[in-house]
């Protein structure tokens, strides 16, 4: 018979998961590029993405939610009565089978048996003072006598459980020699603790404790800082437990604590413990309490690891919250937050510490010489590409149109090839497409009794250069209106998908950005991109025009066109001395010098479009007269159209005169 073998799969814990997504850094570039376009600096948001998350990652504010969640639910589920209600009950059984025992002992002398059952009517009411009441109780029943000796083995766990996590369950059934080894421990503990103390002790001292004692101590530490590090931060928090009791919660619990194992030595060697402990470690919080109010009991080992989680995660919530200087992703604990979120958590957790990784080492993001992070080059050309896509899916949209994404226009071969893309019209580059796909029929292992077959994979295009280059302005209106009116950051991404594809497409056009407000100014694209709004009254369409004008006459050659984008009637004008004059309703001077510009620019054979953002009567009016003067355009898109408008009107201009360009508007 032919064996069988049966797989089993599980979960891949060797880590980060090797076939997990890789991070977005497209979602995350573009939200980070619209807040710095919306005014931000780079660092503030890159750390408002990572708070934020992305469509499907939980940022850190959602961790952080969660966390305070957890802290909540913790106090509102438990209270501190854990150990104390145990006790109780294991005291009503002892004294219910006691009873019991004298009610059937015919034997018993009727004196003895008085005076048993007054005792045992006579307990007081605290638990505390009823079981050190019966310390010294002679037991006629077995049972019952079982029952209290439960009670000092209960004690005596739950103290060493405050102490040393799982102590409680690994002494549970102990023997007298348990016990002892355990005492033992102790002792050796606050001597090597003393020792240190004194600094007087080697790490051979501690190898030879953690040699005789080592399973005590599950964190194995390596160094006896290591080892005082954890023991610390559980002594505090059973410290912190019982600050978080009422008086009479913390009185009760000291008295039982005598009858530990049986022995008050127990106690001693504990305080001695916490002693040291605290001594080492003075900065940790021996003093803080917490507020329980639920109703589910928590005995002192639990409770202690109730507190320590609650410390936990404060800390985890303080990390997520980033508020701190210097404050990364780095910093946070995926180990903590694994243990008090969820496995979920921590896989969101390590996402984002990767994206800010790839975003800062990756080159997207630079330092400048101030010291301030700013997008770099590559963020800038891989954020034009996106935005100049989407731009073309908004034009692909439209009745008839094709895809902007084009190498250049119909004209001469640059002899340089690329891979055909969707909407491309350039002619295909017959030999090295069938070379392709010879290289890869063999590569796949496909009969080659069937041929080769093509595939759109193998398709490349000849790159042309146009025989017509321009000379591109991109007039921006920067005055305040256009931040106050959400039209900054569409503004903004539209002069970046006209930037990248005059770069990578049309490279042998020239493109000038120009910013006017009070006054206008020449900007590079990633000075456009990181230009805060500034509250100043002007909108100076007269100094952008001549700075055009200067444009245009340094490339006499090429054919001039200007793209005005605006929100705005001009409200103000260069005077003679360089200053801006400004007036509100506009003044006729401003108006007049205005189109007396304009006229010198049109001169040139410019070809002119208005892009007119907004409704308002008197700009409609004012750009509808300049466009019949100068046998312009005027296109009122929305915006989130307006990047599509402009390089669709960008494509416009330079396709005209080339009826071999398959392009409809």
């Amino acid at each position: 018979m032919p064996s069988h073998h049966r797989s089993r799969y599980g979960r891949y814990t060797g880590g980060p998961d090797p076939l997990a997504p890789p991070v977005d850094l497209a979602e995350a570039l573009g939200a980070i590029a619209d807040d710095v376009m919306a005014g931000s600096s780079p660092e503030r948001a890159l750390r408002e993405f990572l708070r934020r998350g992305g469509r499907q990652q939980q940022g850190f504010d959602d961790l952080a939610r969660r966390a305070r969640q957890r802290r909540g639910d913790l106090l509102r589920r438990h209270n501190l009565d854990g150990t104390l209600t145990d006790v109780r009950k294991l005291l009503d059984d002892a004294v219910l089978a006691e009873r019991k025992q004298l009610a059937r002992d015919a034997l018993m002398d009727d004196d003895d048996r008085a005076w048993r059952e007054m005792r045992l009517n006579n307990l007081p009411p605290s638990t505390a003072a009823a079981v050190n009441e019966l310390a010294s109780y002679d037991w006629q029943s077995g049972e019952a006598a079982a029952s209290y000796e439960k009670i000092k083995d209960l004690l005596g766990r739950e103290l060493l459980d405050q102490r040393f996590a799982g102590m409680k369950q690994a002494l549970q059934n102990a023997t007298d020699e348990d016990r002892q080894a355990v005492s033992t421990m102790l002792t050796d503990l606050n001597d090597l603790l003393a020792k240190h103390r004194r600094g007087e002790d080697t790490q051979a001292d501690f190898d030879a404790f953690m040699a005789k004692h080592g399973e005590h101590f599950s964190e194995n530490p390596r160094t006896v800082d290591e080892l005082i590090d954890s023991l610390a931060a559980r002594a505090a928090a059973a410290q912190r437990l019982l600050n978080s009791m009422s008086a009479e919660q913390r009185r009760e619990l000291m008295e039982l604590s005598l009858q530990a194992f049986g022995s008050a030595s127990l106690v001693a060697q504990l305080d001695a413990l916490d002693g040291n402990l605290q001594a080492l470690r003075p900065g940790l919080d021996w003093t803080g309490s917490e507020s329980f109010r639920g109703n589910e009991g928590l005995g002192l080992g639990d409770g202690t690891g109730v507190v320590q989680d609650l410390a936990e995660l404060d800390a985890l919530a303080e990390q997520l919250d980033q508020n701190y200087s210097g404050a990364r992703a780095a910093d946070i604990d995926l180990d903590a937050i694994m243990r008090q979120l969820g496995e979920d958590a921590a896989v969101s957790a390590r996402a984002l510490g990767q994206l800010e990784r790839a975003l800062r080492e990756g080159g997207l993001l630079r330092r400048s010489a101030d010291g301030s992070l700013r997008l770099s080059p590559q963020a800038m050309r891989r954020l034009g590409k996106a935005l100049l896509a989407d731009a073309a899916r908004h034009l692909s949209g439209r009745t008839g149109a094709r895809d902007a994404r084009l190498a250049g226009a119909a004209g001469e071969q640059t002899g340089a090839t690329r891979p055909w893309e969707f909407g491309d019209a350039q002619p295909w580059d017959v030999t090295r497409s069938l070379t392709n796909a010879i290289v890869r029929t063999a590569t796949e292992g496909t009969d080659p009794q069937g041929g080769v077959r093509l595939d759109v994979r193998d398709v490349e295009v000849a790159e042309t250069e146009t025989r017509t280059q321009s000379a591109v302005v991109l007039l921006v209106d920067t005055s305040y209106s256009m931040a106050a009116e959400g039209r900054w950051v569409p503004m903004k991404r539209t002069a970046l998908a006209l930037h990248h594809l005059v770069g990578t497409r049309f490279r042998g056009d020239r493109l000038q950005v120009i910013a006017f407000g009070r006054l206008a100014q020449v900007m590079a694209i990633d000075e456009l991109t990181g230009l805060p709004p500034v509250r100043e009254q002007g909108t100076n369409l007269h100094h952008g025009l001549l700075l055009a004008e200067r444009f245009f006459a340094r490339h006499p050659s090429m054919d001039p066109v200007l793209l005005v984008v605006t929100d705005g009637e001009p409200t103000a004008h260069l005077e003679s001395y360089g200053d801006a004059w400004f007036a509100w309703p506009p003044d006729d001077e401003t108006i007049r010098k205005t189109v007396t510009q304009l006229d010198r620019v049109t001169r040139r054979g410019t070809r002119t479009t208005f892009f007119r953002l907004g409704d308002d009567p008197g700009l409609r009016r004012f750009l509808d007269g300049l466009a019949d003067r100068i046998g312009g355009r005027v296109i009122a898109p929305d915006l989130g159209d307006l990047g599509a408008a402009v390089v669709g009107e960008y494509l416009r201009f330079r396709r005209a005169g080339h009826d071999d360009l398959d392009w409809e508007a």
